[in-house]
């Protein structure tokens, strides 16, 4: 039995190649911090008008979480918009496309959290316009 606490000055941000071009994410690996072994999580920053690849997991599910701004998410086929603020949630299930990104002005906030903790199995489609 146990636990870890991960304050926010302790993220350890790590840069992410942007998406066709766009300007670089940033995210923090909360699975490594904190020792997570059944399932894995991440907060990531998204600056302005940026997005991330759209994919589906054949393994996991997700949760979305906005902490600061507006996250909007492309889900399902064909892609259905859904733009969550903070205190929100977005669920994601198991074989659901998706897509997270930031239509806003403003770096935005997000923590991702999947169970179980599988990694490198998304399939990654084409990305779509913003719907």
């Amino acid at each position: 039995m146990g636990y870890d606490v991960l304050q926010r000055a302790a993220l350890a941000w790590e840069e992410r190649p942007g998406h066709e071009g766009q300007a670089p994410r940033h995210t923090a690996s909360v699975t490594d911090a904190c020792s997570m072994t059944e399932s894995r999580a991440r907060m990531w920053r998204y600056p302005a008008h940026v997005r991330g690849r759209r994919h589906l997991d054949p393994d996991q599910e997700e949760v979305f979480v906005p902490v600061v701004g507006t996250l909007t998410m492309l889900l399902g086929e064909p892609p259905e918009r859904v733009d969550v603020e903070p205190g929100g949630v977005v669920v994601v299930h198991i074989g659901t496309p998706m897509q997270a990104r930031n239509e806003t002005d403003e770096e935005i906030t997000f923590f991702a959290y999947g169970a179980p903790p599988q990694s490198g199995n998304a399939q990654f489609l084409d990305d779509v316009e913003s719907v």
